[in-house]
């Protein structure tokens, strides 16, 4: 059964630390990343052998099903091959030999997601194991920009964790590169980089803090007469802090990719919504039969025995960490389909709370596993090509009990402003109050955070550039 294999090929490569460190790295990748990690190992391990071009089915190939049959028998019989001259080998494996496999395996450089950056630094900190998991579940909530989907401590409660120890996660993350990551929104990314440089108690931090919807509409000699300053250094102010970034995630954004390949394809048939992966950039690699004989016939040559034996063992590990990411993959996007139907049938509207514990559970992974799984990947749905992590989203329950995402939620925020009159654009507080006569009760500081995220400027500035 896939979904046990799936459990049991990860179980087993936790006893192999590289082994393991690969197959993370592999199932992590989003579809570039891939490509260069396969371009480079097909230029570091010479027994690798990319057969893609060679395999076609032509007039006089077998049926898709009848090659994936002879596919799995050809990988069987290679495993057999590898096995026996695998046991073949007289001396274990050295330190040294292992300081080699960890030097290649560090070698590879591939562009960071921001969730991999903030893991990388969360693996580095000497805290309490309860506040290092609650630090992973705050990276998992962040949007694209770094900032907080959903308050941390609303997290805390969905979650069962303590809010001492969410506010310690919180603090902690907040302390990572870059500055101003996990904020509620803009003021208090700005503040936390502010605070990052050491301007605390500056006239910067004092005019975001304070005046940051004044700064927006330059209302400079307001701002000074409150502070009691001269509109000369206000304005000096206003250039430094035009400096910070709004978007600290905004480095690691996969969107700012113009050339994204789906990993998956969910399309309606017959039978309903099947999901597919697209194979459109995945090579198809094996081990060289030349190689695997010379394995076997170099007796007489130790070290030309133990480089064969060293590559061959990276080789059907890439190998076997490719199709073990593709099964997760898919595993992943099946489930995906049976929590999100209304979605699959009516649109963004109707995506409905999930949480990626609770595919974890069905799957039989860690949350950890899902979220590095849908890290960077996309999928074309019905609705348009959408990142696999948008699936996953807190939100609200409707008067009726309906649940309803926080992008259903964004998308309802949308409707309103685009209906609106642009001689008396809505409020916050307006918006706030028509969604609640949908049933969607969102307090308006959330609005605020939506229609932020969504690009759209407060009522007072949407009047001033439609009037």
């Amino acid at each position: 059964m896939a979904d046990a294999s799936l459990h049991q090929s990860l179980g087993q490569q936790q006893s192999l630390a590289p082994q393991m460190r690969r197959s993370l790295e592999i199932l992590q990748a989003n579809s570039m990343e891939l490509q260069q990690l396969v371009q480079q190992a097909l230029e570091i391990n010479p027994v690798l052998e990319d057969i893609t071009e060679s395999i076609s089915l032509d007039e006089n190939s077998p049926d898709p099903e009848e090659a994936d049959s002879l596919d799995h028998l050809n990988d069987t019989d290679d495993d057999w091959r590898d096995l026996e001259i695998m046991e073949r080998r007289s001396n274990p494996w050295s330190a040294d030999d292992e300081e080699r496999r960890e030097h290649l395996y560090n070698s590879i450089v591939a562009p960071e997601t921001l969730q991999q950056h903030l893991s990388h630094q969360l693996d580095l900190s000497l805290v309490d194991p309860d506040i290092r998991q609650a630090a992973r579940h705050l990276v998992g909530n962040l949007d694209p920009r770094g900032f907080l989907d959903l308050p941390a401590l609303e997290l805390a409660t969905r979650l069962g964790i303590p809010k001492k120890t969410m506010e310690a996660a919180l603090k902690l993350l907040q302390s990572f590169d870059p500055a101003g990551i996990g904020a509620s929104g803009i003021q208090e990314s700005l503040l936390l980089q502010l605070e990052r440089n050491g301007e605390g108690g500056s006239l910067e931090y004092k005019i975001v803090r304070d005046h940051l919807e004044e700064l927006a509409r330059k209302r400079y000699p307001q701002i000074a007469r409150t502070l009691g300053t001269s509109v000369e250094r206000i304005s000096e102010a206003a250039s430094r802090i035009g400096r910070l970034t709004p978007n600290p995630g905004g480095d690691f954004d996969p969107s700012g990719n113009p050339y994204i390949q789906p990993d998956v394809v969910i399309e309606k048939t017959d039978e309903g919504f099947r999901a597919r992966l697209t194979n459109e950039y995945m090579p198809k690699l094996r081990i060289s039969d030349f190689y695997k004989d010379m394995l076997g016939k170099s007796s007489n040559d130790r070290k030309a025995r133990h480089f064969l034996r060293e590559q061959i063992r990276e080789g059907r590990t890439l190998i076997r960490s490719l199709s073990l990411r593709q099964e997760t993959i898919l595993s992943i996007a099946e489930k995906l389909i049976e929590h999100q139907p209304a979605f699959l049938e009516k649109g963004p509207r109707h995506l409905r709370p999930l949480t990626m514990n609770e595919i974890a559970d069905q799957i039989g992974l860690h949350a950890t596993t899902i979220s590095r799984a849908v890290a960077g990947k996309y999928v074309l749905t019905p609705h348009g090509l959408m990142e696999m992590r948008a699936f996953f989203a807190a939100g609200y329950q409707t008067a009726d009990g309906t649940e309803v995402s926080n992008a259903g939620v964004r998308e309802a925020i949308q409707a309103l402003i685009g209906r609106e009159d642009p001689a008396k654009p809505l409020s916050d507080d307006a918006l706030a109050k028509q969604l609640k006569e949908q049933g969607i009760p969102v307090a308006r500081r959330t609005v605020a955070k939506y229609r932020e995220q969504l690009g759209i400027l407060p009522s007072h500035l949407r009047k001033s550039f439609t009037s």
